[in-house]
This record gives structure tokens, C-alpha cells and sequence, in this order.
């Protein structure tokens, strides 16, 4: 599950901040890719602020939409579990649709690691993506900014870490982005 569904409000541009390019694809398609890559059961992107629709391959993943975006990423985790769980899933893996250097080796070692709550972990530091079993589904938060690190936070005894590769970078600001090189805005075409 891959949230997406944030306004940006902190990443001062004419475009938000996911249609931003990184590397030449816009920074969503960097962690979509990852997400559809690690070829887990299904893909759920959670939208609301923004309809990255035309970012979307042409199958293989499920939208959900989150009206209450504005209620902060719990209501996003909330929608796109409420989805999986209708769908018959026991078990989520969350990741955020703005940290495009999290790759699908980062998703899979996380999915298939025992555990009802597994994070990921780089370098010592815990990242999405994170399992979330059902068994803790009722315990996620309903309001406010955080999902998952909230549990955590709260019930550290259910949590397991598992060390992974890559960069959990979390691209907010303009000022992130302009830390690479290769940053510009996108073309018309994906705004």
C-alpha cells in the first residue's frame, strides 16, 4: 500500500510535490515502481489531494481514495486498510509515495519477515515501509499525521525490525529536492 493521498503543503511549487521529477520520473513513480516491483499479492495507492491516475500503469494496482486526506496520513493507513481488508488481505505493507530511493527488496524483506508489526530498518533508523498485520489494524491510529510510528511508538513489544538496504530519504520541501542535481519540474504532461 503505497500512500499518496497528502496535499504537499510544505513543497512550495505551482505542482505538487509527487508530479516533481526526480532523477527524470516524477518522484511517484519512483516508489510506485518499487512497490509493483517487490510483486507482493496487490498494490493499493491511497489518492486524495492530488489524482496521480495518469502516473498509473494501465493494470495491477487498486486506487484507493481518501476524502479525508485533510484529516492527516492516518485516514490514508485507515482507507487503504479498510480496502485490503475487504478484499480479504490479512496483512498490509505501508510505504510512502515520497521516498523514491526505497526499493522492492526494502518492501519484500519487510512482507515476508515474521512478525504482526515489521519496520524497516536503515541504518539503525525505522522507515517505512512497515507490515501491519491485522491482528493491529484496530490498534492504528484514526486522527492526525501518523500512521504506523504512532503504534509503534506505543506498543513497541509488537514490533520487529529488519535491516535494509537503500535510502529512506523523504522528499518534503523544494529544498530536498534541490539537493539533487538532477531535480527540474516536470514536463506539462505529467502535471
Amino acid at each position: 500500500m503505497l500512500l499518496a493521498a497528502g496535499g504537499g503543503e510544505r513543497y512550495k511549487s505551482t505542482h505538487h510535490k509527487l508530479r516533481a521529477l526526480f532523477r527524470g520520473s516524477p518522484v511517484f513513480s519512483w516508489a510506485l515502481e518499487a512497490a509493483l516491483e517487490a510483486r507482493l499479492d496487490a498494490t493499493y495507492v491511497v489518492f486524495g489531494a492530488e489524482d496521480l491516475s495518469n502516473l498509473l500503469p494501465p493494470s495491477g494496482v487498486t486506487v484507493v481514495l481518501n476524502p479525508e486526506w485533510r484529516r492527516g496520513q492516518s485516514s490514508s493507513l485507515q482507507a487503504g486498510v479498510r480496502a485490503a481488508e475487504l478484499d480479504g488481505h490479512t496483512a498490509v505493507v505501508v510505504g510512502l509515495a515520497d521516498q523514491p530511493l526505497v526499493g522492492a527488496g526494502a518492501w519484500r524483506l519487510v512482507a515476508h519477515a515474521p512478525g504482526a508489526v515489521v519496520s524497516a530498518s536503515f541504518n539503525g533508523r525505522r522507515r517505512p515501509p512497515v507490515k501491519l498485520e491485522s491482528t493491529v489494524w484496530p490498534l492504528l491510529p484514526l486522527d492526525g499525521d501518523e500512521g504506523a510510528r504512532t503504534l509503534m511508538r506505543r506498543r513497541p513489544e509488537l514490533v520487529r525490525e529488519v535491516a535494509c538496504l537503500g535510502d529512506p530519504i523523504d522528499l518534503d520541501t523544494v529544498e530536498d529536492f534541490s539537493a539533487d542535481e538532477e531535480l527540474s519540474d516536470p514536463p506539462a504532461s505529467v502535471k
